[in-house]
């Protein structure tokens, strides 16, 4: 996949995940484009490291599953860390 696609498939994988995941979340949309592309940077990675997957393409499934996945991890995370920050 290319560096491109790479990057389209991060900013609609954080744009599925945000609207995934429930209740109200901080930032704006920038902000959880900008996690969607890490959070596909990090499924991908532990998505090989574990479970020996591979990004087969842009319009395979797998790759669009592990780039969810990953995204919401990465905007449960910053959620939990902003929420901790604002709180105290």
């Amino acid at each position: 996949m290319s560096f491109i696609g790479f990057i389209l498939l991060g900013l609609i994988a954080g744009a599925i995940a945000k609207l995934i995941i429930p209740g109200r979340q901080g930032g704006g949309w920038l902000s959880t484009l900008i996690l969607g592309v890490i959070g596909a940077l990090l499924g991908g990675w532990l998505g090989g490291l574990i479970f020996h997957v591979d990004y087969a393409g842009f319009f395979s499934l797998q790759s669009w599953i592990i780039a969810i996945v990953g995204s919401i991890i990465v905007i449960l995370i910053w959620q939990a860390i902003t929420r901790r920050r604002t709180a105290a």
